[in-house]
């Protein structure tokens, strides 16, 4: 395959991951999160008056997170839905961002325009994972600083991932978003741009009544997930809902009828060359 056809069939892939993000709600999803946001912008020592790029923003978490801190901030993605969703936060909050339209692997801002780059579970969605990290550099000044969240392959999410999967495939021939969850790949995708990296592992906690309340939630308002409950027939549908509920339990650390799931993810802060 040249280099032109592999373009158009990651230009598919991406016309069909705007359509699932875009679907359900994710600033729901998003709102458990917002404290991984906070956890990064606190790690990467954000100062006030820089200018923060948060890639890949969704709906907010850490565009918001940054402005917090006194940093001038413009947060990008390709989903217009969740950008009005990011305008609608900042101003309930008094918070003066910018959210602009546009792709991690094609950024819309200058060389070097950037003192830190943000993202959090973002980028790593990215098809070309190497062209992702080569614009987020791109972006980044010299001795800037560069902020990642991402899911671990081993841990709860790339298990759900996976056995979502197993019912509904993915595209072939992509590499999974769950390496931006490993030093390895980050080494490779980063490591002639940073003089200084820093990983390490956190937990985010899912909370739900029940197995079957955490499935309704994540089948109801994350796209990826309800876009996979979409392709199925009702018998698929069914055993689908079966094995999620069926990994809720398995991950589940409390001993009440209501469940806690430790999911994994890498915190790691670049500083580049």
């Amino acid at each position: 395959m040249n280099v032109a056809s592999a373009r158009a069939d990651l230009s598919t892939v991406k016309a069909r991951q705007r359509r699932t993000w875009a679907s359900g709600d994710f600033a729901v999803v998003a709102s458990r999160l917002v404290l991984v946001s906070e956890l990064l912008a606190d790690a990467a020592d954000l100062h006030a008056g820089w200018k923060v790029l948060d890639v890949a923003c969704g709906s907010g978490n850490a565009a918001l997170a940054a402005a917090r801190s006194g940093t001038g901030v413009l947060g990008i993605d390709y989903v217009p839905e969740l950008l009005e969703d990011a305008r609608a936060r900042a101003v309930t909050e008094g918070l003066d961002v910018e959210f602009r339209l546009g792709d991690a692997e094609d950024l819309p801002v200058g060389d070097g325009s950037f003192d830190a780059v943000l993202t959090v579970f973002g980028a790593m969605f990215a098809p070309d994972h190497r062209r992702a990290a080569e614009e987020i550099i791109r972006v980044t000044r010299r001795g800037g600083t560069v902020g990642l969240a991402s899911w671990t392959p081993d841990g709860f999410i790339g298990e759900m991932f996976r056995v979502v999967g197993k019912h509904v495939p993915g595209p072939s021939g992509l590499l999974s978003p769950m390496l931006w969850g490993t030093e390895e790949h980050l080494s490779d995708l980063f490591g002639a741009a940073v003089v200084d990296a820093r990983s390490q592992p956190r937990t985010c906690t899912w909370r739900f009544a029940s197995p079957d309340d955490f499935v309704a939630f994540f089948r109801r308002w994350y796209g990826p997930t309800l876009k996979a409950f979409e392709a199925l027939d009702d018998a698929g549908r069914t055993a689908l809902a079966a094995d999620l509920a069926g990994l809720a339990r398995r991950w589940n650390r409390n001993d009440s009828d209501s469940i806690s799931i430790p999911a994994t993810y890498l915190e790691t802060v670049l500083t580049l060359r």
